[in-house]
């Protein structure tokens, strides 16, 4: 790990002990009716940041295995979430299984299957296994939904693994983590910022049906921050020239708007609020990952574009 990596993980310690000092300190006495809902939110961001330091510290193939674990718990959480049919249930056991093959797969450095494997071998498979059960009722609505699962939870999640392979030795690179803390970095404070702009000046909404909560206020503030953000943070964590960092901000700052109104219409859809409760004051897995869906593959494929590795 560099010493760049390790000035940010520290000052990230550093701020949440001072939105932890604030939301005890401040909001507890001046407004207390959002205290309990603040502490909660606050003391869960210390569990996943913990998880999350301690993978990037322990190297990239604990980082590997913690992104495979995310990928179970998300897909898990999906097949809970969405309608299944009764003769389809067998089926979910290869949905499972590709998680360890496309991990596998990133561990390799082996490009060329890995951007196929989900999208067209898994589909594929999946797709003819469900046609020899020989039920054709809620034939495309079962066979969409469990295709998206997997594109979602396995396949685009999957990406910000393999940004600790993208190197030109196809070996894995502790200096990589640079590039996964980045992304991370950049669209939970993506998320963050949205809210913070849509709760103080937001006024128009963007989209109403998907999430009404929305406003084109918090979408401006958020992207701007994480363009200011991307430009300050990159020379520390990634070889991105100053203009291809703003590029980077661009994509992360749309990317994670879109990823989150994207499950956003999902949750409408299915008539749930959030999509479970193993993260208190967040919701479920799906809830504070779903702006990744859309800002993994896209950050990754800008890098690979680049062709800085």
């Amino acid at each position: 790990m560099t010493e760049e990596i390790r000035i940010v993980l520290q000052l990230i310690i550093v701020i949440m002990c001072l939105a932890t000092v604030f939301i005890h300190g401040v909001v507890k006495y001046w407004s207390p009716s959002n205290f309990e809902e603040l502490r909660l939110r606050v003391r869960t961001w210390w569990i996943m940041i913990s998880i999350f330091m301690l993978a990037v510290l322990l190297g990239p193939v604990v980082s590997i295995v913690f992104f495979a674990i995310l990928s179970f718990l998300a897909l898990r959480e999906y097949l809970s979430l969405v309608p299944v049919r009764y003769v389809d249930r067998p089926i979910l056991m290869w949905l499972y299984l590709t998680i360890p093959i496309q991990y596998l797969l990133i561990a390799s450095n082996n490009y060329e299957m890995f951007v196929i494997f989900v999208p067209v071998v898994a589909f594929v498979f999946v797709s003819t296994r469900m046609v020899l059960v020989g039920e054709m009722v809620g034939f495309i609505g079962a066979i969409s939904t469990l295709n998206w699962g997997l594109m979602l939870t396995v396949y685009m999640l999957g990406h910000i693994g393999f940004l600790l392979v993208i190197t030109a030795e196809g070996s894995l690179s502790a200096s990589n983590s640079g590039l996964v803390l980045f992304l991370v970095l950049l669209t939970e404070l993506n998320d963050v910022a949205q809210y913070v702009f849509g709760k103080l000046f937001g006024r128009t909404k963007a989209i109403i049906k998907a999430s009404p909560k929305k406003t084109m206020e918090g979408l401006v503030g958020g992207l701007l921050t994480t363009v200011l953000a991307a430009s300050l943070i990159s020379p520390w964590l990634t070889p991105l020239s100053f203009w291809e960092s703003l590029g980077a901000g661009i994509l992360i700052g749309f990317g994670g708007f879109l990823g989150d109104i994207t499950f956003s219409a999902v949750k409408r859809d299915l008539g749930i609020k959030d999509s479970g409760k193993l993260l208190p004051g967040h919701g479920g897995i799906l809830d504070r990952v779903d702006s990744l869906f859309f800002t993994a593959p896209l950050f990754f494929h800008y890098i690979y574009q680049l062709k800085l590795y």
